[in-house]
């Protein structure tokens, strides 16, 4: 049997059309998030850092652990900035694994726009968790991710569990 080139249909996102072609907002999203203290994406704060969904997410509970202060490189951050991301990021881990069940992580920084930092100007560090099977043909063949759970319903799951945890 011959294989015949699949036939390429339509995937649609509108979500993430928002973003791509949707204004910008000349604040910066981090510093907005952390100076709001009613901000729907944010989770848990600290001192220095908050920990805050990403509204654009890779998988369901993507999160990001940002300093309050703006500041684009990690070599910049204080040593209590430092000490406090990891300990958030730590603590994010524990409950997406309670709430989730993740097979594994991806914690990483993008440091400037050559790395993929989206926003270069302000640091945070990506959590995102992963499961067995979880790149398939939506993101690799349509550039689409599914996204199983509302933001707002992940939002409030891991505040309850994040608050017990501090």
């Amino acid at each position: 049997h011959r294989l015949l080139p699949m036939q390429p249909r339509p995937l649609w996102a509108p979500w993430r059309s928002e973003y791509v072609t949707g204004p910008k907002d000349a604040e910066c999203i981090f510093c907005g998030a952390a100076s709001d203290p009613e901000h729907e994406l944010v989770v848990q704060r600290g001192a220095r850092c908050v920990t805050m969904l990403n509204a654009f997410p890779y998988a369901s509970g993507h999160l990001m652990v940002t300093p309050r202060r703006h500041v684009g490189d990690l070599g910049d951050l204080d040593s209590g900035e430092t000490l406090e991301l990891m300990a958030l990021a730590g603590q994010a881990i524990g409950a997406l694994r309670e709430l989730m069940s993740p097979a594994g992580f991806n914690v990483g920084l993008n440091l400037g726009e050559a790395a993929g930092a989206g926003f270069s100007d302000h640091l945070h560090l990506h959590v995102v968790p992963r499961w067995p099977g979880d790149t398939n043909f939506m993101p690799v063949l349509g550039d689409t991710r599914v996204i199983s759970q509302a933001l707002a319903q992940t939002a409030a799951a891991l505040r309850k569990l994040l608050v017990d945890a501090s």
